[in-house]
């Protein structure tokens, strides 16, 4: 009896605390548990207008919304929930692509806690691609990111909740080359002309861009193509480095990038953490020439490649044929589940961002 009732005092002393403890840690995770997404339109203003799909945190339940070939799972206009933003992450679509086009992720990093900007780029999206022939395709993609990044920083809603050390960048195809170019890698213009001259089993990215002869410059015109007419698109096959580091960027995600026309050189220089997916069946971007370029030159990247994917594995699963010079995207190579593979990406980009900012 002596021992029960000893036991019991030490309990009830022991309980307070405990009971405490347990008090925050529901208060921290409660809001978490219970946000959804809410989307809104940001239109920044400029000679060329960007496009931005803001996804956010929000106490609203979120619902699925036919949106032309897409079906979100969001609340438009929803309000947003007051519990502090873990950070920024900016989204880049592929050439011809859309803000809509990664939804899922996008939606699942609000639902975490993160403000999710996804912009739709000026000049190289399903409406206009007139900026592939402009002769600054390299170093404008990142730059309208950098225009993004600078509206949201100085928005009196959104600038003073954004953590400034946790700004994030993904990327899918040229906007995995564009996630990295923020990150500090330099693209060369001659590269991607070599490349084409040197190796036969790219031909998804050479035909696209019409670089298998030194004299390609005819453009492509359908969606999602890596690149087209990269001869014409940065100017003279012999120009200068294109650098347009972000130093604000403290993370970068780059998803089936196009990336063999990035220095060895400048990505062993990133400093900042990069995790790089490759689809083990992707005929757009050789993974060999592109991220597995990235990974032998910037050996600390978090990389790993999709067993059955083809290039579109990230983008989400529109419910139209996506039909482009790059193929279907829409469609999946044959065994391969999108819709299911996508649970699991999402998990490892809201890890690796996770891991950054413990």
């Amino acid at each position: 009896m002596t021992l029960i009732l000893a036991l019991h005092s030490t309990w009830r002393a022991a309980r307070a605390p405990l009971l405490a403890a347990l008090v925050t840690l529901l208060a921290w995770a409660t809001p978490a548990s219970a946000q959804h997404a809410g989307l809104r339109t940001l239109v920044v203003p400029g000679a060329e207008p960007v496009t931005v799909a803001l996804f956010y945190p929000s106490p609203a339940v979120a619902r699925t919304q036919p949106m032309g070939p897409w079906r979100p799972q969001v609340t438009p206009g929803a309000p947003v929930a007051a519990a502090p933003l873990k950070g920024l992450v900016l989204i880049s679509h592929g050439t011809g692509g859309h803000e809509l086009g990664h939804h899922n992720l996008a939606t699942r990093l609000a639902a975490d806690g993160y403000l999710v900007a996804a912009l739709r780029h000026p000049g190289d999206n399903w409406e206009d691609r007139s900026m592939i022939t402009s002769g600054r395709y390299f170093s404008e993609r990142p730059r309208q990111v950098s225009r993004v990044l600078d509206a949201l920083l100085a928005s009196p809603e959104w600038g003073p909740r954004i953590p400034a050390e946790r700004i994030a960048a993904v990327g899918h195809s040229a906007g995995g080359y564009t996630v990295l170019a923020l990150a500090g890698a330099q693209a060369e213009p001659a590269r991607a002309a070599q490349h084409c001259r040197s190796v036969s089993d790219d031909p998804g990215f050479c035909s696209l861009g019409k670089l298998s002869s030194a004299q390609g410059t005819n453009g492509t015109n359908g969606a999602h193509s890596p690149v087209a007419s990269a001869s014409s698109a940065v100017g003279p096959l012999d120009g200068p480095l294109v650098s347009v580091a972000d130093p604000r960027i403290r993370a970068v995600v780059a998803l089936a990038p196009m990336a063999v026309v990035l220095t060895p050189q400048s990505l062993a220089a990133i400093t900042v953490p990069v995790k790089v997916v490759m689809a083990e069946r992707d005929v757009v971007l050789q993974g060999k020439y592109h991220g597995q370029h990235v990974a032998a030159h910037l050996p600390r990247a978090d990389t790993s490649t999709v067993p059955g994917a083809g290039h579109f594995a990230f983008m989400a699963q529109s419910v139209w044929p996506l039909v482009s010079d790059a193929g279907d995207a829409a469609a999946n190579p044959e065994g391969f589940d999108r819709v299911a593979y996508h649970a699991t990406l999402e998990n490892q980009v809201a890890e690796f961002l996770g891991r950054q900012w413990r």
